[in-house]
């Protein structure tokens, strides 16, 4: 399993750059680039310099995260997702990264869940025709809070389902998974080749519908239950890729070698009990 690090894990004090040299130092096979740091970064260096580093590294570039808030978006917001959608599609063209990470919307008010997969498959089909031309699939994030339209693994799953494309999967994060309590049984149930992404984080105890992305902690130090997870995945024949990815403030605010190495110290240690 390719272990690769989520940029939202150092995202308030670091940069794309720093982030790749670092990374590169601690033996991540893979890296997930956050649009705003793509952006940032682009302000004073080139796409082909992008490609020039991934030409000379073992890491690759794995995925772009995110396309956020994609359903039940009025016409200005939308026409930014296809915008920043093309965005994606032209640098991965450049540098070969071909999956771009997508989430749905919060507070939308009073729609039922069929409603909400109605409208979801929509837009993911709509992106979908667009990223196809270039091969890039698109990996669609439930998000484990109340006010998420899509917050557990198995309503994600029974979307992508839905959706039936070959380049629209699901992402799997092991934070969001546990934050609504999420159903190992339809995990179980789940193609291994429509995770399209793989999220390993953990956090503090907290009741379901309480958890927010500053109570993840890293792998292994939390009371998300990994080891069923994983077991898990190895059950069922997943073994592409595991990403790290935190967004608690503490850790942004600690050096950022420091948290890059510990990502994938922690990391390594909690998935070589299941895969390689």
């Amino acid at each position: 399993m390719k272990i690769a690090f989520n940029q939202a894990t150092t995202m308030k004090n670091s940069t794309l750059q720093i982030d790749l040299e670092y990374c590169e130092k601690y033996g991540y096979d893979l890296i997930e680039i956050r649009l705003d740091k793509l952006k940032d970064y682009l302000k004073e260096n080139t796409v082909e310099d992008l490609k020039k580093f991934f030409e000379s590294s073992r890491m690759k570039p794995f995925a772009f995260n995110a396309l956020e808030f994609i359903s039940f978006r009025d016409e200005a917001g939308y026409q930014q997702i296809v915008e920043d959608l093309q965005f994606l599609c032209d640098v991965g063209s450049v540098i070969n990264c071909k999956k771009i990470i997508v989430v749905p919307t919060f507070d939308i008010g009073d729609y039922t869940r069929q409603q909400i997969q109605e409208e979801t498959v929509r837009v993911l089909h709509d992106l979908a025709n667009r990223a196809q031309p270039y091969g890039v699939s698109l990996a669609f994030e439930f998000v484990g809070y109340p006010n998420c339209s899509v917050n557990t693994f198995g309503q994600a799953y029974e979307i992508v389902q839905a959706a039936n494309r070959d380049n629209v999967g699901v992402v799997l994060d092991c934070f969001h998974f546990h934050a609504m309590n999420s159903r190992l049984e339809d995990l179980r149930q789940a193609d291994p080749a429509k995770i399209f992404v793989f999220h390993i984080d953990d956090c503090e105890d907290l009741p379901v519908g309480a958890l927010r992305d500053q109570h993840r902690v890293w792998p292994g130090q939390g009371c998300v239950d990994l080891d069923a997870i994983l077991r898990t995945l190895r059950e069922i024949g997943y073994s592409d890729m595991v990403s790290v990815e935190l967004f608690r403030p503490e850790y942004w605010d600690w050096d950022i070698e420091r948290t890059i190495r510990t990502g994938k110290e922690t990391t390594e240690q909690a998935i070589r009990k299941y895969f390689s």
